[in-house]
């Protein structure tokens, strides 16, 4: 089969693009999805997408390909382009000009007037339903205005008009930072090309491909629909299909990993999976006690440190009871910004002042071993750490014993390095 830049379905898009970016790019011997001929056309197909970013070396293995994005000298997220390169078929496009084209004249016109028109232009054959179907889905896009004259429906072009150039800084700034910033960078698709005035330090382009689960999931939360998902499960090795009661999405502000906040219907429990496993989204159906769920979620939620619900997205044990932490910080005079910095970032934790010195944290949460990595960032000033986790407390002073090793006496050259 001959190469061809564009692609049909957008799903195959996303896990190619996963596979070869996601995953890091392989070389032609280690790729076993497919054929030899089938790695060449999509290394291909992703080159003409992402060409300025294309980089590769060589190893014994052969040819490795890989991106190289600056996010300083890419301002812009160049994964977007991956949207534009949907194939349409001969009639779809034909059909999206001819329409637009006899309703470029401002009138209002009947579906009858339309296929007509259609017909003269040489579009003959056309069902009448497809030509409604195709004028209800831009009406919902808001490419089509629709209104009532007498019993049947008449069609036109929106009259107010927006001047986009003026719009340009705000497309700018909502392609980067909005969740589904893909629709800010269509616009600017259509501007002619600018220096953008916005740099981003933490740039976390690969929310791009996932734009249409989110979409999905966004849109079943409005409506207080359940969710039929299909993750890839990193446990099993395969995909598992899960009935979930999506209530909210959480982004991670240090690693950028987002993630869809549900209650899984089969295993009883609420759960977080990460949208980048989330291999597709279908309609569940409406959650006669959505309100109920949205409610026992959020007081779940309030004892969660992070994304962790208490067990293994593929265990099906419920999470246990809340475990304490309690640790006791300690600050020379002049240090009030180690007490600040707890302040800001004790989330769903207790700050208490002992003495002018020392202050106490204490925390409830779902999973007390979360906190350990913020923990670690306060070596050489807790006093005392305690959890009724005791795995906590285990891992901790191993970690200290590690150091302890390394930098300690007899860290010999260890300690220099």
């Amino acid at each position: 089969m001959a190469y061809k830049e564009l692609i049909k379905s957008f799903d195959r898009i996303r896990e190619y693009m996963r596979q070869f970016y996601v995953y890091g790019f392989r070389s032609r011997s280690e790729f076993d999805a497919k054929s030899a001929r089938s790695y060449d056309n999509e290394r291909r197909r992703i080159d003409s997408w992402l060409h300025d970013y294309m980089r590769f070396h060589q190893d014994a293995s052969g040819r490795r390909f890989f991106l190289s994005i600056d996010s300083r000298e890419a301002a812009q997220n160049p994964l977007y382009a991956a949207f534009r390169a949907k194939s349409f078929t001969d009639n779809d496009i034909t059909l999206h000009f001819l329409l637009l084209d006899t309703l470029a004249d401002g009138q209002a016109h009947s579906l009858r007037a339309l296929l007509d028109a259609l017909a003269d232009a040489g579009m003959k054959d056309l069902d009448e339903s497809t030509v409604r179907k195709k004028l209800r889905e831009y009406m919902d896009m808001g490419l089509v205005c629709g209104e009532k004259s007498g019993r049947d429906m008449a069609y036109r072009l929106p009259q107010e008009t927006e001047d986009l150039a003026a719009w340009r800084d705000a497309a700018a700034f909502y392609a980067e930072a909005s969740p589904l910033g893909v629709a800010g960078s269509y616009l600017l698709s259509r501007m002619p090309q600018e220096e953008t005035p916005f740099c981003f330090k933490h740039h976390y382009i690969l929310h791009a491909l996932d734009s249409e689960v989110l979409l999905a999931l966004l849109e079943l939360i409005a409506g207080q629909r359940g969710a039929k998902v299909t993750v890839h499960s990193s446990r099993r090795g395969a995909q598992v299909e899960r009935y979930i009661v999506p209530l909210s999405i959480r982004e991670s502000v240090q690693g950028g990993r987002r993630y869809l906040y549900g209650y899984d219907v089969r295993r009883k429990r609420f759960t977080c999976s990460r949208i980048d496993g989330i291999l597709s989204v279908e309609d569940g159906g409406p959650v006669a006690a959505y309100e109920k769920v949205r409610a026992a979620g959020e007081a779940f939620a309030a004892r969660m440190w992070g994304a962790s619900t208490g067990a293994h997205p593929d265990e099906t044990a419920a999470p246990s009871a809340a475990e304490h932490v309690e640790m006791v910080i300690c600050a020379a005079e002049g240090e009030d910004f180690i007490r600040q910095r707890l302040e800001r970032e004790r989330r769903c934790g207790q700050v208490e002042a002992i003495d002018a010195l020392r202050t106490r944290f204490t925390a409830d949460v779902v999973d007390a071993l979360e906190l350990l990595p913020w923990i670690r960032t306060f070596t050489g000033r807790i006093e005392s750490l305690t959890s009724s986790n005791p795995e906590l407390e285990r891992r901790f002073a191993q970690d200290l014993a590690a150091m302890e090793r390394l930098y300690g006496e007899g860290g010999g050259e260890h300690a220099v390095l």
